[in-house]
Parts: C-alpha cells; sequence; structure tokens
C-alpha cells in the first residue's frame, strides 16, 4: 500500500509544536497497516520537523531557547530581504531536517511513550506550512 497525502497546517506563532495528531487524523488508512514506515517532509525553508518529548511544554520554550542561543539573529547575515529572522530560520531548519521518518506496526505509530512530532517554526510570522505525508506498507 502507497499512500500520500499533501497537509496544510495552520500558522502558528514562533516556536516547537506538536502536530502528531494531525499526522495521524490525516491517515485513516493508518489503522489497517500492520507493517510500513511514514515519512513526513515540509516542503519549507524555515520551518523544519523533529521527534522529541510530548508531555511536558517546557521542552518546547527550551527548545526555543537552545535554538536562539545557538543561531542568534544579530550575526552579520547578508541574506536579509526577507527580515532579520529569516536567514536564521533557514540556518535552525538545516540544522533540525525537512523530514521524520516512522516505522508503523499494528495500526499505529511506534513513536516512544514520550514522543511526538513536531513542527518547528523559526519564523515571527511565518504563516500556513505544508507538509507531504507518505506511508508505506502492508495491510491487516
Amino acid at each position: 500500500m502507497w499512500i500520500q497525502r499533501q497537509l496544510r497546517l495552520s500558522a502558528v506563532r514562533r516556536g516547537f509544536h506538536l502536530i502528531t495528531q494531525d499526522i495521524v487524523g490525516e491517515l485513516p488508512e493508518l489503522a489497517q497497516v500492520r507493517v510500513g514506515i511514514l515519512h513526513v517532509f515540509i516542503q519549507h525553508t524555515s520551518a523544519s520537523l523533529t521527534i522529541n518529548e510530548n508531555a511536558d511544554p517546557d521542552v518546547r520554550v527550551d527548545f526555543e531557547t537552545a535554538m536562539n542561543h545557538a543561531v542568534p539573529e544579530d550575526l552579520a547575515y547578508i541574506h536579509t530581504l526577507e527580515g532579520p529572522d529569516d536567514m536564521p530560520a533557514h540556518v535552525k531548519a538545516s540544522m533540525m531536517g525537512a523530514s521524520v521518518t516512522i516505522p508503523v506496526g499494528d495500526g499505529r505509530l511506534q513513536l516512544g511513550t514520550w514522543q511526538g512530532i513536531y513542527l518547528c517554526e523559526h519564523r515571527d510570522r511565518g504563516g500556513s506550512r505544508n507538509v507531504v505525508i507518505t506511508l508505506n506498507g502492508k495491510s491487516i
């Protein structure tokens, strides 16, 4: 089985946002997969995806703090046409990555107990974001 869909995520504020349920909600066929892989790819260069803790919201705040420390906005960037948060957003997106791949088994994502899929919004006003979700697997 191969399924591919494009999901448009609503604009969110800068930061790290759990989107696991948005992804699962787009794939009712997931329940029929005995074994497979889900690939999630973001079609943007100033936002990224990652997997991390899904329980404590403080983790999301700390992620934003750490990324802002690692990639400050006040460096002497050359690419500044789209605002002071744009080039740092590109750097953060490259560091974090444009996709995640999750094993699927017995009709569900095989994420760990405390894992979730994050949309990492690196712009102050990034707008809506598109992700392509591709499910490949063997039906139950």
